[in-house]
């Protein structure tokens, strides 16, 4: 895991972006939003540097698993944070409080394993914060089309975060710089060619970032992992109706009500018809400014 949204050609850009990324530090607030790290078990997905120092500063009792697919080292209480160092295995499962990851997770041909050994890890009531970019701002020309389809087709209802019964939470960041000159030199030698399209829009020396925290919580009753859990939710309730549109797992029951006559019907339909389906935001999304 890397410690940027998306890592530069020139690697001596870096600290440079580092300071400029988020500088309000929205993220980090977005994240406690679901509770304080302070005194919690963490699990940190990814060998990130900078993340680990935060929740390191934060009170986090830390556990580091360098790659998904590889095992966990447990960092020291105080900073700075030591390398990632190999071990047996993961961490046992029930074992951690809270279970996060930036930028790169899940982004692969085994995530659907991935986030199945993720949510194994937490104790009931535990939450899973998975932080990626969210597209739609300023950063798209530097991404390219095709990683911008990826993210938004990520965050529509039917995408695959939603469709596991995680909920997003969308925060509006920028990218600050000192001066537009400073911003469009770091950004060009971070990026090279790439950087022009956002450096030739550079009206004020900044650039926005939109991010979204997908998050799920453990159910305190659950048992036997997620498999069943997502037989459980599936399961019809008697005297209920399942509201579809939320998606398969996020779906809520509702209760059935009598028919509206067709002629009745009709306004509400168009209505729904002349939304755009690009525009069509998630039952689940939240939004932070």
């Amino acid at each position: 895991m890397a410690d940027l949204p998306f890592e530069p050609a020139d690697a001596g850009s870096t600290q440079r972006l580092l300071r400029a990324v988020d500088a309000e530090g929205k993220i980090p607030r977005a994240l406690e939003v679901h509770g304080s790290f302070a005194g919690r078990d963490v699990v940190l997905l990814g060998a990130s540097r900078e993340r680990a120092r935060w929740l390191t500063e934060a009170g986090a009792r830390l556990t580091v698993v360098a790659e998904p697919a590889a095992a966990p080292v447990a960092e020291p209480a105080a900073a700075p944070v030591a390398e990632p160092a190999a071990a047996p295995d993961w961490p046992s499962d029930a074992s951690a409080d809270i279970v996060v990851a930036f930028w790169a997770a899940f982004d692969g041909p085994n995530r659907a394993e991935q986030l199945a050994h993720a949510e194994r890890l937490l104790r009931p009531g535990g939450q899973l914060l998975v932080v990626l970019d969210y597209g739609r701002d300023d950063l798209d020309v530097v991404r390219g089309p095709e990683r911008t389809a990826s993210l938004v087709a990520w965050s529509r209802r039917d995408g695959w975060f939603l469709s596991q019964g995680f909920r997003i939470r969308v925060i509006h960041t920028f990218w600050r710089f000192e001066t537009i000159e400073e911003g469009g030199e770091l950004l060009r030698a971070a990026y090279g060619p790439a950087a022009e399209p956002a450096i030739s829009r550079l009206r004020r020396p900044r650039l926005a970032h939109n991010v979204a925290v997908y998050h799920w919580t453990r159910d305190v009753g659950a048992s036997g992992g997620p498999e069943r859990r997502a037989a459980a939710e599936a399961a019809p309730k008697p005297g209920l109706r399942v509201a579809a549109e939320q998606g398969p797992r996020a779906a809520a029951a509702v209760p059935a009500v009598p028919a509206v006559p067709a002629h009745r019907a009709a306004p509400a339909a168009a209505a729904l018809s002349a939304v755009p389906a690009h525009r069509a935001a998630p039952a689940e999304q939240e939004s932070i400014a």
